[in-house]
């Protein structure tokens, strides 16, 4: 008397997409390739730019603030990578294919602010022991061009920055070194007018108090998200209570919910049934329920006729 197993995917098989609307296409990533190509040439070129007259001008500012912008070139091409990956099919090695890709490029990002802070603190740090005062003028120049650049880079990620992880990485990385080159215009011009070296390093200062308070709610959501925690707009145990109420089942157990990709979530649960399997139908619509109401794309449901027969066995 063994218990019969009903498997209800949305995505379970590779034809499934053919047939029909499938509703999981509606959740997939926006391409933001256009996007990472031309943040990233335009930030390689003014990182050239910036560590050139910095180093002419004696301004240690703006070699700091080439050395970051330096580094959101890597976390852009980090980001596009992991969004190109995300966007390539299953495989029988990797049947989810890469899509968590994208996780693993949020938290490298996250790592990759981290490391960035740490060196302009560093700096930041030496310049407050021995102050060097620099060109305000060359400062006020190269810096406001780096505001125009990382601004509008900004601009290309802002709608995907609530949706997708990975994209958020890349937006807060941008508005951060706007921050930044707009903290050394700002010193650049205290300095032209003042003469006071030591604004230089407090601007500095505050500039990575904003960046730091970014970098940690990046790396606290794409820590949960590699630990494949509950994603943040997904109540748990709403969607257990939402399955327990559906007609015919008695109760809910072995409910698993985690993220695929910083855009995607999947469900697996059992759902104790006594009167008999509801036919697919029934759960086909419980799946498109899950996804309009609660965001969860990929499920798979089992019925059982009787917990018992489980307890054995989970």
């Amino acid at each position: 008397m063994g218990s019969h197993h009903s498997h209800n995917h949305s995505h379970s098989h590779p034809h499934s997409h053919l047939q029909g609307g499938d509703h999981a296409h509606s959740h997939a990533p926006v391409d933001f390739g256009t996007a990472f190509a031309i943040g990233i040439i335009l930030n390689t070129a003014f990182v050239i730019v910036e560590a050139t007259y910095g180093y002419l001008s004696g301004s240690m500012a703006l070699i700091a603030d080439a050395g970051h912008n330096l580094s959101d070139v890597l976390a852009l091409l980090l980001a596009w990578a992991a969004s190109v990956a995300a966007k390539k099919p299953a495989n029988a090695r990797f049947t989810y294919g890469y899509k968590s890709s994208t996780i693993l490029a949020a938290l490298a990002n996250a790592m990759l602010l981290a490391v960035a802070i740490g060196a302009i603190a560093f700096e930041t740090v030496h310049r407050m022991i021995d102050p060097v005062e620099p060109q305000g003028m060359t400062m006020i120049i190269v810096a406001g061009i780096g505001i125009l650049i990382n601004a509008g880079t900004a601009l290309l990620f802002m709608r995907g920055r609530h949706s997708d992880l990975n994209i958020r990485g890349a937006f807060l990385h941008m508005t951060a070194d706007a921050l930044v080159s707009l903290g050394v215009v700002i010193a650049g011009v205290a300095i032209l007018f003042s003469g006071m070296a030591w604004i230089d390093p407090l601007a500095s200062l505050m500039i990575l108090a904003v960046i730091g308070w970014g970098t940690w709610g990046l790396a606290r959501d794409s820590l949960r998200m590699g630990l494949l925690g509950v994603p943040d707009h997904i109540d748990e145990a709403a969607v257990a209570e939402h399955l327990a109420k559906c007609p015919g089942v008695a109760a809910v157990h072995d409910l698993h919910i985690w993220p695929m990709s910083t855009t995607e979530t999947a469900l697996t649960a059992h759902l104790v049934m006594p009167g008999g399997h509801p036919g697919d139908d029934a759960l086909k619509r419980l799946s498109q329920e899950l996804s309009e109401v609660f965001g969860i794309q990929h499920t798979t449901l089992q019925v059982e006729l009787m917990r018992d027969a489980c307890d054995a066995a989970c």
